[in-house]
């Protein structure tokens, strides 16, 4: 595996970072759930700021993929695709695509969370070719490794969209948990570098095989 896992914060390591050459990024931003310390403003400001840190890192013949989905809180619905769009604006990326992810099955109730997730895609210069277009509303995520893990299915949409639009040949993600986008981008044949704060969690990122995920 051509993978490479650093076990520490996320943001701190962005920071410490230059612009990543020869990378692009696919990753999901922590929910709310995570940060008990936090109410919905500073975590929503948290929320903004990583994006943005996010996004700095990215060369501008990248692309910043997000998988993000929305959850219903006592002050009404979080929009964190409109978080993302905030960020990318301040940053000067502009929306490549803007997929949905369906979670459960069209006409399904979900409560708590939305019944899709958002995928969208920034870039500076990279833009969508017609020719190659893929679906804008995605049937269903594919397998998932963990809860709160992003589906195969939406992790190799992503990667393939690197493959073909990008000359990026790297995928970053710097909140990797068990490492499905990794383990995606190195069975197509790219290298993958993950964060994760967790040490348990990073344990997992680096040593996750997935059966046969070309299939799905």
């Amino acid at each position: 595996m051509n993978r490479e896992i650093f076990n520490e914060d996320a943001l701190s390591w962005l920071s410490h970072s230059p612009e990543l050459t020869g990378c692009s990024f696919v990753t999901s931003l922590p929910d709310i759930s995570e940060f008990p310390a936090l109410n919905l403003q500073e975590w929503k400001h948290w929320f903004v700021g990583a994006a943005r840190l996010v996004l700095s890192r990215c060369p501008n013949d990248g692309v910043v993929i997000f998988y993000q989905t929305d959850i219903l809180r006592v002050e009404g619905w979080v929009d964190k695709s409109y978080l993302c769009q905030k960020a990318a604006e301040e940053t000067g990326h502009a929306l490549v695509w803007h997929k949905v992810v369906c979670r459960v099955p069209a006409g399904v109730t979900a409560f708590g969370r939305s019944g899709y997730s958002h995928l969208l895609c920034f870039s500076r210069s990279v833009k969508s070719q017609i020719a190659l277009s893929t679906e804008n509303v995605l049937p269903h995520a594919g397998e998932v490794t963990w809860t709160r893990g992003m589906g195969v299915q939406a992790c190799l949409t992503a990667c393939r969209f690197i493959l073909s639009h990008t000359t990026t040949r790297t995928v970053v993600d710097p909140f990797c948990g068990h490492g499905t986008v990794l383990a995606v981008a190195n069975s197509l044949g790219m290298k993958a570098i993950g964060v994760e704060l967790v040490p348990k969690r990073a344990k997992k990122a680096r040593s996750l095989v997935l059966e046969s995920p070309l299939n799905q």
